[in-house]
C-alpha cells in the first residue's frame, strides 16, 4: 500500500515548490497530492504534512518532513 501524503497550496506556512521535492526525495515511490485541506485553523499558523492518517505539524517545513518520516510506510 503506498503512502498518502498530502500537502496544502494554500498553507501560509509551506512553499510547494520547495517542500515538494524534499517530500519526493524522501518517498519517491509515492504519489504527493497537493491541495487545500480545509484544515485551515492549524494550517494559518503552522507547516503541516498530512500522511497516512495523521496531520504533523511542526515550527517549519523541515520539522515537519522529520516528523513525517516516522510514519513512512
Amino acid at each position: 500500500m503506498p503512502n498518502d501524503i498530502r500537502i496544502c497550496d494554500k498553507c501560509q506556512h509551506i512553499r510547494v515548490k520547495t517542500m515538494l521535492p524534499k517530500l519526493a526525495k524522501l518517498v519517491p515511490e509515492s504519489e504527493i497530492k497537493v491541495g487545500c485541506k480545509n484544515y485551515c485553523g492549524p494550517c494559518a499558523k503552522y507547516p503541516f504534512i498530512f500522511i497516512n492518517g495523521r496531520y504533523l505539524k511542526a515550527t517549519s517545513e523541515d520539522e515537519a518532513i522529520e516528523k513525517a518520516k516516522q510514519y513512512i510506510k
